[in-house]
């Protein structure tokens, strides 16, 4: 082996212990985590649980799902999504070629609300810091949000989800520089099938962000024509107003073209469309 091969592969081990040693310190810190909240007592939901359902999946997962709380059978199995709700899940993600292993999942709260109801903004309060610091701990590039609560917590919105699902938002949170990406939550599509397509057209685009990162949210380039014909323009900006919201999957993008200008008497001309080279569609913001 020579010595540049000797050297390369010797680079190569040290990053994967480091990448080992980082791994296996995020799953320390969050295995202390958990520990430090089994007996949490910080708001009212602590009576009524069998025990609190911290969270479940990769320690270093660049994606991390937060809903809103556990149900009947994740306050008794301790693990997050475990219902029919989460099945759903399993297969949206395997949709997209992911596990829940590849993933990491947690809740708004921690302990079950009462008969399912939605939690209270006291038990919220009560509950986030503890959410922030998990997310300290994983340093997600991406937070999907399942469904209004987790949304309007981490995202400070009080847009409706219908408005803002299958969109992105740059944002830190918990001191990490990440992208929050809502969906409708999954019971969502228990309740209403049709839902469901929704859901999956969602999952193709979470899978874009997570495969270009924040290339996916940038604007593609618009390339004009400079000069005396302001028509060109003026027709781009009504395609442009015309085609409303462009979703990542949609056919309604708007690609725009660069012209050319030829003379056909002294004063006047005509433009001439070239084919532009198609833009990678990208995924909308809010």
């Amino acid at each position: 082996m020579t010595m540049s091969g000797r050297a390369s592969g010797t680079l190569s081990a040290v990053k994967d212990d480091r990448a080992t040693n980082q791994h296996h310190e995020a799953a320390e810190a969050l295995r202390a985590l958990q520990g430090e909240l089994s007996g949490c007592t910080g708001c009212g939901l602590s009576p009524g649980r069998t025990q609190v359902v911290f969270g479940a999946g990769n320690p270093q997962a660049e994606l991390l799902f937060v809903g809103e709380g556990p149900g009947f059978h994740e306050d008794r199995q301790g693990e997050p999504f475990v219902g029919q709700a989460g099945k759903l899940l399993t297969e949206l993600l395997a949709g997209i070629g992911l596990t829940r292993d590849d993933v990491y999942i947690a809740n708004v709260v921690k302990c079950r609300p009462p008969e399912n109801r939605d939690p209270t903004p006291y038990e919220i309060a009560a509950c986030t810091p503890h959410l922030m610091r998990q997310i300290a701990i994983i340093k997600p590039r991406v937070i999907c949000t399942l469904g209004r609560f987790a949304t309007r917590l981490l995202a400070e919105t009080e847009l409706s989800m219908s408005v803002i699902h299958g969109k992105a938002k740059t944002r830190e949170v918990g001191g990490v520089q990440t992208v929050i990406f809502p969906i409708f939550h999954p019971a969502a599509a228990l309740y209403t099938p049709a839902n469901r397509q929704i859901l999956e057209e969602d999952f193709v685009r979470l899978r874009r962000l997570l495969d270009r990162g924040l290339e996916a949210l940038s604007t593609p380039a618009v390339t004009q024509q400079t000069g005396s014909h302001d028509g060109c323009s003026e027709m781009a900006d009504s395609q442009s107003a015309d085609s409303g919201t462009v979703e990542a999957g949609g056919s309604g993008a708007v690609q725009m073209v660069t012209s050319t200008t030829e003379a056909v008497t002294s004063n006047e001309a005509s433009v001439q469309p070239e084919t532009a080279t198609p833009q990678a569609e990208q995924l909308p913001l809010w």
